[in-house]
């Protein structure tokens, strides 16, 4: 009777033993088969399995937001430490420049007022106020023989002929033609451009000129004069044309025996201008031709 259950326990094991080899052959091909239906029914029918994945995502939420929630409150803090060293840091740098610009407005403020004492003892005339008609750069014409820019801006804005045009750091140019809603300027940029100006720091007047790149040049300089890499180049407001003072830009390096000056702003990059609105003059335009006109000898 023992053997015979020990025979009857062997052939189940036996039996088992196949099933199970059966089942690890098909397995791979079954869970591949199986996983591949539920791709296809994913990709053609999302809907089926919107509603677990919403239930899973509501009844873990809370548990992954409750786990997560102490990484959270550490980097938090982390973030707050760092940040409060930084704000401390740039606190300690505005308190020293608010304590320069102090010493700075003061000193501002003396050579005002010696300026304006100056100015009385003197008797000099005070320039007048300078306003600006603020334009958009609608085209530009900038070509191997002349460079000009067309403004969105005319007669009827109070545009005229020769005003100063200001880029977003110092003056770009001059207006030479002016219609009823646009005008062209003539950029510094340009072979036929010159303009009066002064050479901070040494006082020196001189003649700036384009030479059809982006880089201009000083000329009418007498030799003698000795300048240096760095010094300012302002409007000096000979004529009367311009103001006295717009600034150009500065001395960079000398080419071929001639001082080059580098422009504060590049009129290539000029989305918006300013148009200084201070047309000359009309009294002292007429003394300057006045001047300037030489009568006919009578024969």
């Amino acid at each position: 009777m023992v053997s015979y259950n020990r025979r009857i326990g062997r052939r189940r094991a036996l039996r088992a033993a196949s099933i199970a080899l059966r089942m690890s052959r098909y397995s791979p091909f079954a869970l591949t088969s199986v996983a591949g239906i539920l791709l296809m029914i994913s990709i053609f029918n999302p809907d089926v399995w919107k509603n677990p994945r919403t239930t899973a995502a509501d009844t873990f939420s809370p548990v992954i937001s409750a786990v997560g929630a102490p990484f959270r409150f550490a980097g938090e803090t982390f973030g707050e430490i760092t940040g409060l060293g930084e704000i401390r840091s740039e606190n300690a740098r505005l308190k020293s420049e608010n304590e320069q610009l102090k010493e700075w407005y003061q000193t501002a403020m003396l050579l005002r007022a010696e300026n304006q004492s100056l100015k009385d003892l003197l008797n000099v005339i005070p320039e007048p106020d300078q306003s600006y008609i603020t334009t958009r750069v609608i085209g530009d014409s900038a070509s191997s023989y002349i460079r000009t820019l067309l403004l969105q801006a005319g007669m009827q804005d109070g545009v005229v002929e020769g005003q100063a045009v200001m880029g977003g750091k110092g003056m770009i140019g001059r207006v030479i033609e002016v219609g009823e809603k646009a005008s062209r300027i003539l950029l510094l940029t340009d072979i036929n451009s010159r303009v009066p100006v002064i050479i901070e720091g040494i006082n020196q007047r001189a003649i700036l000129a384009g030479n059809n790149d982006d880089i201009l040049s000083l000329i009418h300089l007498p030799p003698e004069v000795l300048v240096s890499k760095g010094l300012r180049i302002v409007t000096s407001g000979s004529g009367g044309q311009f103001p006295a003072g717009l600034p150009i830009g500065e001395i960079t390096q000398t080419r071929n025996g001639q001082i080059m000056v580098e422009m504060f702003s590049d009129p290539s990059s000029a989305g918006y201008v300013q148009i200084v609105e201070k047309p000359m003059d009309p009294d002292v335009r007429k003394s300057l031709d006045a001047l300037i006109t030489i009568p006919e000898r009578r024969r």
